[in-house]
């Protein structure tokens, strides 16, 4: 798997601790896409209002927020590997309490203490201290292109899992089974893969986690989250990414496949073929942007790859018919996860090494309380006809003014390898 990584970079080889961070990441990315297409519709199978299903989802990504923010700022002291595999423990907790129980307060106590991705998106400490992990055992000027990589394998298993769970989903009630208990096994799936990433986890080794001195060295500096000399730098770009964040709750997978379903009929299968290939295109996508960095830096790219994607978030709803609304939602797909790679690489490199699983945690908090908040909006609108385009105005709106608010405040900064660069 991790040849076809560097094969553009043969001088540089994946770490066996590289090659299980990719493996253990397709693994939870699969597991992720496979859920979030159904997880509404399952949710609203079980008898939940529009209300209580959008309660839910804020409460997921919120939940989500302060676990993950506790563990990550943590992660370096405590154990970067123990922390990952206590955030799959607690994946595997919640898919079994969803899949056993109908209960809307244990329904939310799961999904409140548990790490749930109702987006096809990372959700929990894991993304952040994989980020630090592979930061740790990567040099400087090859890290967007094995973030880049590393989000082709995500996009790509995400893309598998919704395929194959609307696939499956159709197959099982075509052979009779009820609409709930297809469902049911889509949840019961995502519990087993925590319990394998909780496995997985267990063979990551000590060159992972930061040294003790480094450790000593961050908590002498007074440090707070984490943080010492990029408190600031992390607070702006944390209220930024805050911003796109609750701007794209809008319009997270599971909102947009109930949108689909609701306006244009589209089956678990159709819905299913329809984020694979969103997937795909944006996985494929997501490897241009290393090169785009390198000719005109992380923060440009990140900026003129997102405007136009927006754009093209708003004109969807306004298509005439099925048909076209998922050609501009693909279009979009194309160009708009482009800014990952360089967003995570541009975090990495704006903080020190001992500040990076705290940098990468708190920016990842701060976008999962973004989220967590316009979901129950998002939902409470596609339950009126005359607002069912309301969220994509909303979500794409919003991640214009975010893309505007990022160019002005970060144009000038620029990360280490860039410096170096034009400075030769």
């Amino acid at each position: 798997m991790a040849d076809s990584v560097t094969e553009s970079h043969p001088e540089y080889k994946l770490t066996t601790d590289g090659r299980l961070l990719f493996a253990t990441r397709t693994i939870r990315m699969f597991a992720y896409g496979f859920l979030s297409v159904l997880l509404v519709l399952y949710l609203s199978s079980l008898g939940l209002s529009e209300a209580k299903v959008g309660l839910l989802l804020t409460l997921t990504l919120a939940g989500d927020a302060a676990i993950s923010l506790f563990l990550t700022t943590t992660a370096d002291r405590f154990g970067r590997r123990k922390t990952l595999i206590i955030g799959a423990i607690l994946m595997s907790f919640a898919g079994i309490i969803f899949a056993m129980t109908h209960n809307f307060i244990l329904l939310l106590i799961a999904a409140t203490i548990g790490v749930i991705s109702p987006s096809g998106n990372e959700v929990g400490p894991f993304l952040s201290i994989e980020q630090a992990s592979l930061s740790h055992v990567l040099p400087g000027n090859k890290r967007t292109h094995i973030f880049a990589w590393y989000n082709l394998y995500g996009s790509l298993a995400t893309a598998l899992g919704a395929l194959a769970a609307g696939g499956i989903t159709q197959l099982l009630q075509n052979a009779g089974m009820t609409a709930l208990a297809s469902y049911r096994t889509i949840v019961l799936v995502y519990a087993a893969a925590g319990i394998v990433l909780t496995a997985g986890f267990f063979f990551l080794t000590q060159a992972v986690e930061v040294e003790r001195s480094e450790v000593s060295r961050s908590a002498g500096a007074k440090a707070f989250l984490g943080l010492h000399r990029s408190r600031g730098v992390v607070a702006k770009l944390s209220g930024l990414f805050a911003l796109d964040a609750f701007a794209g709750g809008f319009v997270m997978q599971s909102i947009l496949a109930y949108w689909l379903h609701l306006r244009w009929g589209l089956e678990p299968a159709a819905l299913g073929a329809t984020f694979f290939v969103a997937n795909i295109v944006a996985a494929i996508s997501a490897l241009s942007a290393s090169w785009l960095a390198s000719k005109i830096g992380l923060i440009n790219t990140m900026v003129f790859t997102h405007l136009p994607s927006n754009i093209l978030l708003i004109l969807v709803p306004l298509m005439p018919n099925a048909a076209l609304a998922i050609a501009v939602l693909l279009l979009r797909f194309s160009i708009s996860q482009m800014d990952v790679p360089t967003r995570q690489s541009y975090v990495m490199a704006s903080v020190d090494p001992d500040e990076r699983s705290a940098a990468a945690g708190v920016t990842a908090v701060a976008r999962s309380v973004g989220a967590s908040i316009s979901p129950s909006l998002g939902t409470m609108l596609l339950a009126s006809p005359m607002l069912m385009g309301m969220p994509f105005f909303l979500g794409g709106g919003l991640k214009i003014i975010y893309d505007l608010l990022l160019y002005r405040n970060f144009v000038k900064l620029r990360p280490p390898e860039e410096k170096a660069v034009s400075s030769h």
